[in-house]
């Protein structure tokens, strides 16, 4: 009897401990929500997180607030929500970049992409455009790679930081293209991109989400795009294919919850985002530059889990491959 009664009473205890947690996922949220882009504002994982949280809060019933934690490739703001209160009051706005090329390419990642976060749902998609400062003289890819050849370490690539969506998209172009330039990593696609436009770099690769806008001011020329045909978006650049290059690729964007997270709450979540992801508003936001809506067979947690784990086994040999020593900026 003693036993049963010891028993009895531990199972008391264990259930009073958990208790509070589930009225607490149930009743989520009461209190706004920090959404952590671990990049500079102005870069695509940014506007898209922006779009799309401002959307899901109109669900949620709760502000979804974007703080910028960049540096190191999106490493220093991914981890600090890996050690966060896995209480779903601190999400990650991650990527391509902070959940798959940083891992490989950053000395000391303190997480693990696939241990330490439990994902959301993906958010959009985007393809990679190849665009030059606006006087680069060529006017066209296969006239800039001649460029480049020629020149050689004179071009300056810039890039958003080692393991970001424009070093990832610019390692695998100019692999295929057989480039060799100078890279200039910045903390971010905003300040390359403010250099692109005032002519201290000569070219970056990055998402259509963050170019289309300087693209079509005239501020920066695109040459090319990651994609079999044309664009919606910006319809005057042709596929990298055809001007030689076999360059094609999708760049991610999604959101992730420290591991720990109820299910009830991440449940809400992915709800909310799917809601946020048919949203007319969100839709048009996104096409307008370039980005994809996930379809609604892709947006589970589930289903995005899979995905970041393919994309994992599928990036880390090339990114080895292909990655050469970076310049600071």
């Amino acid at each position: 009897m003693t036993a049963r009664r010891a028993s009895v009473a531990t199972l008391m205890f264990a259930a009073a401990l958990l208790l509070p947690s589930m009225a607490s996922a149930q009743t989520y949220p009461t209190r706004p929500i920090t959404v952590v882009v671990p990049f500079p504002a102005g870069g695509p994982s940014d506007v898209v997180a922006r779009i799309v949280t401002d959307a899901m809060s109109k669900h949620l019933g709760q502000a979804m607030v974007i703080e910028n934690v960049g540096g190191a490739g999106g490493t220093l703001g991914s981890g600090r929500v890996a050690s966060a209160e896995p209480d779903g009051y601190t999400l990650l706005a991650g990527s391509m970049g902070s959940h798959v090329a940083a891992p490989v390419l950053t000395p000391n990642v303190r997480y693990d992409s696939e241990r330490d976060f439990i994902p959301i749902g993906i958010t959009a998609d985007a393809p990679a455009v190849i665009v030059t400062r606006h006087d680069f003289p060529a006017n066209n890819l296969k006239e800039f790679v001649a460029y480049v050849k020629a020149n050689g370490d004179k071009v300056k690539q810039a890039h958003g930081g080692v393991g970001a969506s424009s070093h990832m998209a610019c390692l695998l172009f100019a692999k295929e293209a057989g480039l060799k330039p100078t890279l200039v990593a910045y903390k971010g696609t905003g300040p390359a991109m403010n250099d692109l436009i005032g002519g201290h770099v000569d070219f970056l690769c990055e998402q259509s989400v963050s170019v289309a806008e300087q693209v079509r001011s005239g501020k920066v020329k695109a040459l090319g795009v990651s994609t079999a045909g044309k664009l919606d978006a910006l319809p005057q650049v042709p596929p990298a294919k055809d001007g030689g290059v076999n360059f094609q690729m999708s760049v991610w964007s999604g959101i992730f919850a420290p591991k720990g997270t109820a299910k009830a709450v991440v449940d809400k979540l992915a709800a909310a985002l799917d809601k946020a992801l048919d949203d007319p508003m969100v839709v048009k936001r996104l096409n307008d530059l370039g980005g994809a809506i996930p379809k609604k067979a892709e947006r589970s947690p589930a289903q995005f889990d899979k995905m970041v784990k393919s994309e994992i086994v599928r990036w880390k040999p090339i990114l080895q491959a292909a990655a050469p020593a970076p310049k600071s900026n």
